[in-house]
């Protein structure tokens, strides 16, 4: 059975009621971000973290990821210089929260003729997935601003075990890149997918409901099914008058895959 799941900040109320929403309409797991408010790690007590855990699963769902994303560009070292402290915090809560995994995004390699930045880059990636990898968590880049064989080649010259891939189809293609070739060259690394989709015509680019979109689901699911894939499909509605409409209508849609 297909692992549904929800970005439970997506749904437009408190997250406590979109834990309850999102059991009420089908899903099995959620995301939820940590990087501000009373789930940063700085303002969640062990016992707060104890009891975020309690509540979700008497709900009846697990935690597929956190997000941790704090802004980060792993190529810009100010930044990192600043934010760093923040997602070290978020990773060791993430192991407290009761899962594995967090999503980031890591920035673009755009404008990087002498390989400064590239440099910079897998150095920081190198550090904080090891550090991630000694705490039992996986840092799962999200797909979209490289193409499939351009993030792969940054993770495997980084080359630590705590790095991984968060495999959000529609980014790719809302930034003109193959997300069938993606699957092929990062699925070594992806432990987290987005269900969502998108479009681009031109340079417009645009996030729509599942199944409206240049994402072709059912051939996408069935490659990663084909490879092996047994982790969660996180339904991610960014847009839009009608979230909890639109992830009810997407885990419909995923359910007939």
């Amino acid at each position: 059975m297909m692992n549904i799941g929800v970005f439970v900040d997506n749904l437009g109320c408190p997250v406590d009621e979109g834990l309850k929403i999102a059991a009420e309409i089908g899903c099995r797991s959620f995301q939820v971000y940590v990087t501000s408010g009373e789930r940063l790690a700085a303002n969640m007590d062990r016992q707060a973290r104890g009891d975020f855990v309690k509540r979700y699963r008497d709900a009846g769902l697990t935690l597929s990821a956190t997000c941790g994303d704090f802004g980060l560009n792993f190529g810009n070292e100010a930044l990192m210089n600043e934010k760093e402290p923040l997602l070290r915090d978020a990773i060791l809560q993430t192991v407290d929260l009761g899962t594995g995994i967090m999503t980031t995004h890591i920035g673009a390699l755009r404008n990087d003729p002498d390989g400064k930045k590239r440099a910079v880059m897998v150095r920081n990636l190198k550090r904080l997935g090891d550090f991630a990898a000694e705490a039992g968590v996986k840092l799962a880049t999200e797909t979209g601003l490289e193409s499939g064989p351009g993030l792969r080649s940054i993770l495997e010259e980084a080359a630590t075990p705590g790095l991984a891939v968060n495999f959000d189809p529609a980014n790719l293609v809302m930034n003109g890149f193959d997300h069938f070739e993606a699957v092929r060259e990062l699925f070594p690394f992806i432990v987290h997918t987005h269900a969502k989709d998108g479009t681009r015509v031109g340079a417009k680019k645009a996030e729509v409901p599942l199944g409206e979109g240049g994402v072709d689901f059912p051939r996408y699911v069935g490659l990663l099914r084909e490879r092996g894939y047994d982790g969660a499909f996180t339904i991610e509605r960014e847009r839009g008058d009608d979230p909890v409409g639109d992830v009810r209508k997407a885990v419909t849609f995923l359910k007939s895959l």
